[in-house]
């Protein structure tokens, strides 16, 4: 079966609370302290959240009125999004009810919109990749919004077996509202590389959560690029079930003006001897005036160290350029250690606008400063395009950001 509506978990503790009361579970985590950022409250139950306002910590960077409902439940779904899944031998895809068991099993919502989502899908997709198989091409899969004016929830998950490697690509496209969960599960030895694309039409919100559970030596490299929408927030979390997990996740994303693109990691090191890297650079650009909306992006990143995660090695960096006046970038990192036992930690932040020296060399050397400019925002998003693993994704990435770079002449 799969998991209750009605459970939810905060170290053992809140969750007793949620089961017999879906409210009193939320109101009771407002009102104490969590020991860390993975004891925060969690539950499949929509019910179980108090409606977010802009005073939450999960939600103060978040302008809640473009939500169009999806945060306080007045957004009814009255459409289906598209998922189309395109595959070769070895990989079997399913479309699943809620009350398939594998659902669920990478992470429990923990915020109002996740549960809303998990609460309001009628159908799953699971993507699965059995054991010791290996994939030469990339699995396809594309995700179309509910249209204009609709309201979509969806709930996709990618499964690999023992020793199973693959890439996947999730290009999502298309209009409309649509919050949803993706998880990843990843057994014993697992490799996944897996490429997402919010290339949203300019009139989508989009609202997701990721969850990946890794297994013993599994690895997980996710690349998480935002072009598209109105406003897009997405919020990866990763959990280590066994020793020697190794997470990388990379992100870009490139902001015009009236665009909201926010990113919120969790890396939850729970086991010993594991790893995780986490690198995103932004850009953001955009005209002001009377009236206008800026350019905004989020970022925040929280790892955290247990107690019994000894050994751990990870670092978090997120850059951000600010290509106009008027845009505003977010970006805060955080890292809590529980444990002194630990290989290295650390984590950094930077803002800021383009290098005069960076120009001043480029335009000693008789190049245009228009031509200047370019080339530092190439640069400033190769090391991220570089690492992505499908030449045609990488293609693609370079021709959006030309586009972007067009838009006020940049």
């Amino acid at each position: 079966m799969s998991k209750p509506l009605t459970e939810g978990t905060e170290s053992g503790v809140i969750g007793a609370v949620a089961q017999e009361n879906p409210t009193a579970g939320a109101r009771e985590d407002k009102s104490k302290l969590v020991a860390n950022k993975g004891a925060q409250f969690t539950s499949y139950d929509v019910n179980a959240f108090e409606v977010p306002s802009g005073r939450d910590e999960l939600w103060r960077f978040t302008p809640l009125r473009r939500l169009r409902g999806l945060h306080d439940g007045s957004a009814v779904a009255t459409a289906v999004a598209d998922i189309a899944v395109t595959a070769a031998d070895g990989v079997v895809v399913d479309s699943v009810g809620r009350d398939d068991a594998r659902l669920g099993v990478a992470g429990v919502p923990a915020d109002r919109i996740a549960a809303q989502a998990y609460s309001a899908f009628t159908e799953a997709t699971i993507v699965s990749v059995g054991s010791e198989v290996e994939l030469a091409e990339p699995v396809q899969i594309t995700v179309t919004g509910p249209g204009v004016d609709a309201v979509s929830y969806g709930h996709l998950q990618i499964r690999l077996g023992k020793f199973a490697k693959a890439t996947v690509v999730i290009d999502q496209v298309g209009s409309g509202t649509y919050a949803e969960n993706i998880e990843f599960v990843l057994d014993d030895s697992a490799n996944l590389s897996v490429v997402l694309l919010q290339d949203w039409e300019s009139d989508a919100v989009h609202v997701a959560a990721h969850h990946a559970r890794l297994g013993r030596d599994a690895v997980l490299r996710h690349y998480n690029v935002s072009l598209g929408g109105d406003l897009v927030r997405v919020s990866p979390t990763v959990h280590y079930d066994a020793p020697g997990g190794d997470a990388e996740l990379l992100g870009l994303y490139f902001a015009d003006a009236g665009q909201h693109l926010e990113q919120r990691l969790l890396v939850d090191h729970t086991a010993p001897k594991c790893k995780s890297n986490v690198l995103y650079k932004g850009a953001l650009q955009g005209e002001t005036g009377p009236g206008s909306v800026d350019a905004h992006t989020v970022w925040i990143g929280d790892v955290l160290i247990r107690a019994g995660a000894e050994d751990t090695s990870t670092f978090e960096f997120n850059r951000n350029l600010v290509l106009t006046d008027g845009a505003r970038a977010d970006s805060v990192p955080n890292l809590e250690i529980e444990t002194g036992e630990i290989l290295g930690a650390g984590h950094a932040s930077a803002t800021g606008r383009f290098d005069d020296e960076q120009l001043f060399y480029l335009r000693a050397r008789g190049i245009s400063e228009d031509a200047a400019r370019r080339l530092i925002v190439r640069g400033f998003f190769h090391e991220i395009i570089n690492r992505i693993p499908v030449p045609a994704v990488r293609e693609r990435l370079d021709a959006a950001i030309e586009t972007e770079l067009a838009v006020t002449g940049v």
